[in-house]
């Protein structure tokens, strides 16, 4: 899947293979928290650099302070879908 962009669809596959640490089979599809406060906080900031008043940008930055809450409180079982679910529509 190519894009424009540059982004890599953020996958712990991905993260481990850059890091060239192996992955178990229990974290194979489960990022660490760490990890993915830190990829919301680069997709932040790549998304403030875009033109203040572009509709694509001010629902991206909506989104992703969603994804920041959701990361930072204590998570019922359909908070966690939701999050996932997040983290899947935006390949990041």
């Amino acid at each position: 899947m190519e894009r424009g962009d540059g982004a890599i669809p953020f996958r712990a596959t991905n993260i481990a293979a850059a890091a060239g640490t192996p992955t178990s089979a229990s974290t194979a599809g489960r990022p660490q928290q760490g990890d993915r406060e830190n990829a919301v906080s680069a997709e932040i900031e790549r998304v403030n650099k875009l033109p203040a008043n572009s509709s694509y940008a001010i629902h991206r930055l909506k989104v992703l302070n969603k994804l920041r809450h959701l990361l930072s409180i204590k998570r019922t079982t359909s908070q966690d879908e939701e999050l996932e679910l997040l983290f899947a529509s935006l390949s990041i």
